[in-house]
């Protein structure tokens, strides 16, 4: 049994570890979208370019990341999250090096792929490390730091984007990953779930899982140009799709096992978590390029006015949590999307000159207070719709869910708002496609309020293990640790 003490010096170096090594990922995620605008100049990309510099990242990540924290189980989760650390920073150091569009693309595609052995393993070392009964509060104090970094990633990014430059975005990863590694290696535990040489992992599954999220990302991106090597990609993506639901039925220890889904409440909560993260993809991948391209905001200002969404997250979260308790989920999965609606139509304010106070800051408060009544009742809900010992396992496919949700409505709104290749470079015609993108968005979570109060019906029981509901993260769920 773990016997590790959070009062004790070694627990306070562990706690120091995980929070770095999440950091690292929470702020990648929120502070590249304010780094774009300078990106495109920068390097001359195109915004089909610019939706790569995102995907990228997010298809290696959302295809591998139950992959990876199944290597920590088995080999070791110290190792494999300290081998994420390092992966993550070299890539990082690559993407913050890029000289063309292209080699920042394919540093990215290898950041995910450090983020998808690290993310896992953060929360899981807490769970494997500490004594139950200090586990609970580890992981508030884990989930809280890591709301603290989300939460200032966008100011973070806006203040490095004006002032060094947009390639410190990514160079800030490396002295982070210098100052985790080592203490890592000294104070935090090797634990594994068993396994050893004679595990087996779903290398096929997961090759084909990203596979067809690549493929499929790409046909959407490029689908303006009606080429053959569009309709060949979708094609094949489809077909990468629907081998990896085979290769799942069939494997006798797949890395998405398909009787999870017989659980009525957790399909319902993911195919919300679908509807509503592919919503908030779309919606902070825009609105940082609105604030910047149409409205005029420096990097700096429009990173500080993202701060009031997770702001509201961090602060609030953990008492919605235990509102959702007493109510049940159906209640705040229906309402929240609604209010993120709401949030979305009131976007449609902020054009050339927009004020802060009166057109931006009314709408980042509501859409605030809908991820506030929604995320931390969704991540509850999600855990108590399977057995205890599979919660990691549910964690895992939701979380992975919300960023492949992200990933495709990046790669398809704007081609749904009918917005060109250069159109980032004028004002006007950023700002027309704009304004046809948030009720795209806004409907997307309509479908995921009807969707909620349909399905989600049964209130979430007491879940006996900790939850993440102190957080700032707006890209994914928090992700629950895995078995101990």
């Amino acid at each position: 049994m773990p016997d590790v003490r959070l009062s004790s010096p070694q627990g306070r170096w562990i706690l120091l570890t995980t929070v770095l090594g999440s950091t690292m990922a929470l702020l990648d995620s929120t502070v590249v979208n304010v780094a774009l605008p300078r990106i495109g100049r920068d390097l001359g990309a195109s915004l089909t370019a610019l939706q790569w510099t995102v995907n990228a990242y997010m298809v290696t990540l959302a295809g591998l990341i139950l992959l990876g924290g199944s290597l920590g189980d088995h080999y070791g989760r110290r190792k494999i999250f300290v081998l994420g650390v390092v992966w993550f920073a070299a890539a990082s150091l690559l993407c913050g090096m890029a000289p063309s569009p292209g080699i920042l693309i394919a540093a990215r595609a290898l950041q995910g792929i450090g983020g998808a052995l690290l993310t896992p393993g953060s929360l899981a070392l807490i769970q494997a490390s500490f004594h139950p009964d200090d586990r609970g509060r580890a992981v508030g104090l884990w989930s809280g730091f890591g709301g603290i970094g989300a939460a200032v990633g966008p100011f973070l990014g806006g203040w490095l984007v004006a002032g060094p430059g947009w390639r410190w975005v990514f160079l800030l990863n490396v002295p982070l990953a210098l100052l985790c590694v080592p203490v890592a290696l000294r104070h935090v535990p090797e634990s594994s779930g068993g396994g050893g040489e004679r595990a087996r992992f779903d290398i096929l599954g997961a090759t084909l899982g990203a596979l067809a999220l690549a493929l499929l990302t790409y046909a959407l991106i490029e689908a303006r140009e009606g080429s053959l090597a569009v309709a060949l990609s979708a094609a094949a993506g489809l077909a990468a799709a629907v081998a990896f639901v085979r290769v799942e039925r069939h494997r006798p220890d797949p890395m998405l096992p398909p009787d999870i889904f017989a659980s009525r409440q957790f399909t319902a909560v993911n195919l919300v978590t679908l509807c509503v993260y592919a919503a908030f993809g779309g919606f902070f991948f825009l609105t940082a390029l609105q604030l910047q391209v149409v409205a005029g905001y420096s990097p700096l200002a429009a990173g500080t006015a993202l701060l009031p969404t997770t702001a509201l997250m961090l602060l609030f979260s953990a008492r919605s949590g235990a509102l959702a308790d007493r109510t049940g989920p159906r209640l705040p999965l229906t309402v929240g999307p609604l209010l993120c609606a709401a949030a979305m139509l009131l976007m449609l304010r902020v054009g050339k000159g927009a004020d802060y106070l009166t057109d931006v800051l009314p709408a980042m408060l509501v859409m605030g207070a809908g991820m506030v009544t929604l995320v931390a009742p969704l991540t509850a809900t999600v855990l108590a719709s399977v057995d205890t010992a599979r919660a990691g396992l549910a964690s895992g496919i939701n979380n992975a869910a919300a960023r492949a949700a992200s990933l495709i409505a990046v790669a398809a709104l704007p081609l749904l708002a009918r917005m060109g290749p250069e159109a980032y470079r004028s004002a006007s015609a950023f700002d027309a496609a704009f304004d046809r993108a948030m009720p795209l968005c806004a409907v997307t979570l309509l479908l995921g309020s009807v969707l909620a109060f349909a399905l989600v019906r049964r209130p979430a029981p007491d879940c006996r293990h900790p939850e993440c509901r102190t957080h700032g993260s707006v890209t994914a769920p928090p992700l629950e640790g895995r078995g101990r």
